[in-house]
């Protein structure tokens, strides 16, 4: 799992570092706007991966293997309505994003044209995300990483082509990203029919369709879809904050963001792996183990939160370097690069956290503690820290994530001491 999320933002390093070397700072803010839109659209439905994992994660520890399967075409419905109205709104889409976004005519021309080509991608990514929840409930990392790698692969493949090859700008970048994406939801689409084939699923539109189960689905969903909305939020705003200060220190923030997600993706491959793993020991109600994993999944993330904190620290001005040749920008970079080595410490907890409250789906508790963490923490440091400038924004930043994984962290101990996780319903 580790190596399939590393990929991802390994791709979106290849995305920066190909328009970092070309002759203007617009182009990498252009990228950077482009991407905030879709992490904010996309980020928003991450419910249809999360959400599946957890509750099939559950149905297989508890063997009701026809419940995970059923549960799997319930998202694929799901996700092919939304991918058809996100479609359709698309000219909405832009016109908010970019009258809420205060870029610079050279950066806004750019990022439209992204958004206008990668939004025909959202029915792959869309059932993607729940083809992935599925196979990651189902304790099988292989075929994520296999789908991840197509997609990353194609995407970094194309880049290299459009752009260095071709020399197509911001449009190469979108349409490497739609072809890629459309490439791993083929593998995927493929992988899952086989599978579905050697278990002998018969179509049973009566089950599917179960009141209760849908009412569950959208429960745990519904919490998920809050919370991903405030998370990326945080994100959108401090990328906003950054370009009302200009291109230069849009696409220096832009550049630095690489490294913290970075480190987010592949401690994010624990938090998938206690997504199964306690939903698993909550379906066959196994305290003892679900304990266990909640230890194992802690320890683990701080190992390698440590290690990047580390790599930050001893490597990132020559990170910084590879990025971007534009002397400019590797001198502010360089200014704010502390943070990029305190964040992984910081930050670990709510990765962590946010994998085991998925995989016990108490969606509703992660959502309570990401609203407390974004509006009564997030915004009133910005607030209180302008006068540090984009130091400030980089604090308010750190104190959001802390803040996420401190809160997490109470809840979780509070469900251990009152003994209140199992069986594991809300």
């Amino acid at each position: 799992m580790m190596l399939s999320n590393l990929s991802v933002p390994l791709l979106g390093m290849v995305d920066t570092a190909v328009m970092g070397h070309l002759d203007h700072t617009y182009y990498i803010g252009a990228v950077a706007i482009g991407a905030l839109i879709f992490s904010f659209v996309y980020w928003s439905f991450g419910f249809l991966r999360m959400g599946t994992t957890g509750l099939v994660a559950q149905a297989i520890g508890a063997k009701d293997h026809h419940e995970a399967d059923a549960i799997l075409l319930r998202g694929c419905v799901i996700a092919l309505g939304l991918a058809i109205a996100l479609l359709l709104l698309q000219p909405v889409i832009t016109w908010v994003s970019f009258s809420v976004i205060n870029a610079s005519s050279e950066v806004e021309h750019h990022a439209r044209r992204y958004v206008d080509i990668r939004i025909w991608s959202a029915p792959a990514t869309l059932v993607t995300y729940v083809i992935v929840g599925w196979f990651l409930g189902r304790k099988n990392a292989r075929v994520p990483l296999y789908i991840m790698l197509t997609v990353n692969i194609v995407n970094i493949v194309l880049d290299l082509i459009f752009v260095v090859g071709l020399g197509m700008t911001i449009d190469g970048v979108a349409w490497a990203s739609v072809i890629a994406d459309y490439s791993g939801l083929g593998l995927a689409a493929y992988l899952t029919w086989k599978l579905l084939k050697h278990d002998g699923y018969v179509l049973n539109t009566t089950r599917i369709l179960n009141r209760h189960a849908l009412s569950r689905m959208f429960s745990v969903n519904h919490a998920i879809f809050i919370r991903t909305l405030c998370l990326v939020f945080a994100f959108a705003f401090f990328t906003a904050k950054g370009a009302e200060s200009g291109d230069t220190l849009l696409a220096v923030n832009a550049l630095l963001l690489n490294f913290q997600t970075l480190m987010a993706y592949v401690l994010d491959s624990f938090a998938h792996a206690a997504e199964a793993l306690v939903g698993h020991d909550i379906g066959e109600q196994n305290k003892t183990s679900l304990d266990n994993t909640v230890k194992a999944i802690m320890l683990w993330s701080l190992i390698f939160a440590s290690l990047f904190s580390l790599a930050y620290w001893l490597a990132g001005s020559y990170m910084i370097a590879a990025m971007s040749d534009i002397p400019l920008i590797r001198q502010q970079a360089s200014e704010y690069l502390p943070w990029l080595i305190l964040l992984p410490l910081i930050s670990v907890w709510s990765f962590a956290y946010d994998g085991i409250f998925i995989g016990a789906t108490r969606t509703r508790a992660m959502r309570d503690m990401m609203l407390v963490s974004t509006f009564l923490v997030f915004i009133p440091a910005w607030y209180a820290f302008q006068f540090l400038g984009n130091h400030g924004l980089w604090l308010a930043l750190t104190l959001f994530l802390a803040s996420r994984g401190l809160t997490l962290g109470y809840i979780w101990h509070r469900y251990t001491v009152n003994n209140t996780l199992l069986p594991g319903s809300q």
